[in-house]
């Protein structure tokens, strides 16, 4: 038989100052079996502590005899409201040399960093748990009556539910719109996610596949207006201003760039992924996710956060630990580690080389390009390197500039970056840590496109955006182009 024993088993306690507070905690310990001595300077109250079988003695806490008091308890929780008295105690243990495990009663943030440098092992303040437990109630009680509005617009639904995911998609994006999807089938809703653009990067491309998600591209669909119903997930960095029909739903971990009027909004700033808020709905309408679900919901967390790297908040942990036994590990893998495609290398080469480094701000020219997906992959990959916060890499593809830019800098906004720069020349969009820009390449340079004067085009398009979006982030921008660093065999 296994003699092992759990600390807590092993635990004697001792509450000094058994008000309201210390009582209920008391009353907790006793219940389940735990050894409590309780110590207070009013005696009528230790004689009603008696009185429930209670081991109580009269004591005052701020005075020496404390320390012999509870010489043989391994835990002592002072629990006092006279937070003076709870200092004298703090300070006449460790003034004794005990290693004893102490919890101590604070009244305010001044005094929490008091007790803490006397020594004690834990400072609760009862207003601050209050406050947590009140806000814990609040956001438990929103969701609550946010998912009874979900489905009252799910019920109410005749007919097909489009749920558009934003344009050339991602993966938080899109396993938001697939637990969407998992959430109308309970209540009999057919749905189609639908996306503009193109699924371009390896990575996104993969997810889709391995998991066998179904979408479909807007242009191949009936018009939003004939669905039952339409609802946008994880579409601020797109916008809104392209939907030509009533949104229903609109669910969200940023806020859009203009406002979108739906029947049904949750936009939460608080957390960092899109799927994070539906699996708190999933939770909430206590379905559990099938393996599909629970797979593409996770990596949607994991893309959003760079594997919690960046910005990740409790509530996507919780989120992910709650999906952890539900996903399947083996597809994840696959997912991660798809092959780089030759396009890819190839833009990532021509942006590394060609890169220009003010501070911790890089960018670059990539050239021509086939793959606009490549240029996001290429700014990525450049904000992986030692010192740099904010990436920008920028190409021609056919008649169009195209810009990708991401960034960790809490400072900026740039997706806000982009749209100060480009917007008056064609189109931006994005939010804090990802943007892009799309650019006419004649409108930008007031030349025809021909065969002949690509390099030309080139060279001018280089420098106008160099200048254009180093301004936008307030930074100087040097002579000309070329990297302000030197590159390896250069």
């Amino acid at each position: 038989m296994s003699t092992a024993v759990t600390v807590s088993s092993m635990s004697t306690y001792a509450i000094l100052g058994c008000g309201s507070v210390g009582h209920a905690v008391a009353d907790e310990l006793t219940d389940e079996g735990k050894d409590v001595l309780i110590l207070d300077r009013d005696e009528s109250r230790v004689e009603a502590l008696r009185d429930q079988d209670l081991n109580a003695q009269v004591q005052d806490i701020a005075e020496q005899g404390v320390v012999e008091a509870v010489a043989d308890r391994d835990v002592i929780l002072i629990l006092s409201s006279d937070v003076d008295a709870n200092k004298e105690a703090v300070r006449a243990i460790r003034e004794h040399g005990s290693d004893q495990y102490v919890v101590v009663r604070a009244s305010d943030p001044v005094s929490e960093d008091e007790l803490a440098d006397l020594g004690a092992d834990v400072v609760i303040n009862p207003s601050t748990v209050i406050a947590d437990s009140a806000l814990r109630s609040l956001e438990s009680g929103e969701l609550e009556y946010k998912a009874r509005q979900l489905a009252d617009i799910l019920r109410a639904t005749t007919g097909k539910l489009a749920i558009l995911a934003h344009d050339n998609p991602d993966p938080d994006s899109i396993a938001a719109a697939v637990a969407l999807k998992a959430i109308a089938a309970e209540y009999d809703v057919e749905a189609d996610i639908l996306y503009d653009g193109e699924i371009g990067h390896q990575e996104n491309r993969a997810f889709v596949n391995t998991l066998g998600i179904e979408l479909h591209a807007r242009d191949d669909a009936r018009p939003l207006a004939e669905y039952g119903a339409l609802a946008l997930v994880d579409y601020a960095e797109t916008g809104g201003n392209d939907i030509d029909a009533d949104v229903d739903v609109y669910i969200d971990h940023d806020e859009p760039e203009t406002v979108i009027d739906a029947a049904f909004t949750d936009i939460r700033k608080n957390v960092s992924a899109t799927s994070t808020i539906l699996t708190k709905y999933l939770q909430e309408f206590d379905l559990s996710p099938g393996e599909t679900v629970a797979t593409a919901l996770l990596y949607g967390i994991r893309a959003e956060t760079v594997d919690f790297k960046r910005d990740t908040t409790p509530a996507d942990l919780t989120a992910a630990a709650y999906l952890h036994p539900f996903a399947n590990h083996d597809t994840l893998e696959d997912v991660e580690s798809p092959s780089m495609s030759p396009e890819t290398l190839d833009v990532l080469a021509e942006a590394i080389q060609n890169r220009e480094v003010h501070g911790s701000h890089l960018i670059s020219n990539a050239g021509f390009v086939r793959d606009r997906e490549a240029l996001a992959q290429a700014a990525q990959q450049l904000l992986n390197l030692e010192g740099i916060t904010t990436s920008a890499v920028f190409g021609i593809a056919e008649d169009t500039i195209t810009l990708a830019a991401r960034s960790k800098d809490i400072r900026i906004n740039i997706g806000n970056v982009l749209r100060d720069g480009f917007s008056d020349v064609g189109e931006a969009a994005g939010h804090s840590k990802q943007g892009t820009a799309e650019i006419p390449l004649g409108l930008f340079t007031g030349i025809e496109t021909t065969e002949s004067n690509r390099d030309t085009l080139l060279q001018l398009s280089e420098e106008a955006v160099r200048k254009k979006l180093f301004d936008a982030m307030g930074v100087e921008s040097s002579a000309g182009s070329g990297s302000s660093e030197p590159s390896n065999g250069s």
